[in-house]
């Protein structure tokens, strides 16, 4: 793998969680404002280059001391962003100015992440229902789920998040991609997350097995389908090709929705996902298409049933 792209992708996600986590925290230069009979708190901070005044509650020690706290956690926090920066232009990174159709795109993909993920957490057998899934995405606590369920799930929502990362959207979709997808997926389930697989695998009611993937005929092969010019056409194969050669030891099924996601978004397309309702006769065709490498009926079908272009 590149390793300067793989570097790039996980600082960016490193910084997206840190930028996260300063929009969560209450922080600032503490005034504590005398007003009638009451003392009110206010904060004062710059953010993205512009001054802020917020007002925040009634005065408080708990609350006072909390913001005093806080204040020390974000200067922290913007310490390793600055470091994070500073590695970027060691390694040549430099943004790039986004498209209105690939916006379009991903603004599109954030406002149906919950259904996406709902539909990728089915499609893998997970028992749970969409409100759940909004719950878990949301931060929220749920108690009639298991916890590898949730930490599925949550997987899910780091990998989405990744992938509609301006910088990360703009990468191209290759290998090193497809490999830090599978170990996001996968993270704290294997210790082997988002390499290839060394070990047998068996696919439950057929008796066609994968043979094992060999590194530089996973990357000729991916390498031919990225360069199909019908970017539907593409995303689906790459999408059916990371199903079918079981490439990484669990979590084929979700790297695989994700990189064709990565593939559709990248060009404004749209997004490709199985309907709760289809899936039944997707897993049948998928089957089918393991045991007889005839890629074009289950092709059809997510063509016709899957895809949303835009």
């Amino acid at each position: 793998m590149d390793n300067n792209i793989i570097e790039l992708q996980e600082l960016l996600n490193k910084k997206r969680i840190l930028e996260n986590q300063l929009d969560n925290l209450l922080w600032g230069a503490v005034e504590v404002r005398n007003v009638r009979n009451g003392r009110y708190i206010y904060l004062h901070k710059r953010e993205r280059g512009v001054n802020k005044t917020l007002y925040v509650a009634e005065f408080s020690d708990e609350l006072h001391n909390q913001i005093l706290n806080n204040n020390i956690e974000v200067r922290k926090i913007k310490k390793e962003i600055r470091e994070i920066n500073a590695r970027f232009k060691k390694i040549g990174y430099v943004e790039i100015v986004l498209s209105e159709k690939v916006k379009t795109n991903i603004d599109y993909a954030k406002r149906n992440m919950v259904d996406t993920i709902y539909r990728q957490a089915r499609l893998e057998g997970v028992a749970v229902t969409f409100l759940d899934t909004e719950r878990i995405i949301e931060g929220g606590l749920i108690n009639n789920i298991s916890v590898d369920d949730v930490h599925k799930i949550n997987n899910l929502k780091h990998a989405w998040q990744l992938i509609l990362d301006e910088g990360v959207i703009c990468s191209p979709s290759d290998y090193s991609l497809l490999c830090l997808l599978n170990k996001l997926v996968e993270e704290g389930f294997y210790y082997s997350a988002g390499m290839l697989r060394t070990v047998p695998v068996s696919i439950g009611g057929i008796k066609w097995q994968p043979d094992f993937p060999i590194e530089s005929m996973v990357k000729e092969q991916l390498c031919d389908i990225l360069a199909i010019n019908d970017v539907y056409d593409r995303a689906i194969t790459a999408l059916l090709f990371v199903c079918r050669k079981q490439l990484f030891i669990d979590g084929n099924k979700r790297t695989a929705v994700l990189f064709a996601n990565h593939i559709l978004i990248s060009a404004g397309a749209g997004l490709v996902s199985v309907p709760e309702e289809y899936i039944p006769e997707y897993k049948v065709l998928l089957l089918n298409y393991y045991e007889t490498n005839n890629i074009e009926i289950i092709k059809d079908f997510m063509f016709n049933n899957c895809l949303t272009r835009l």
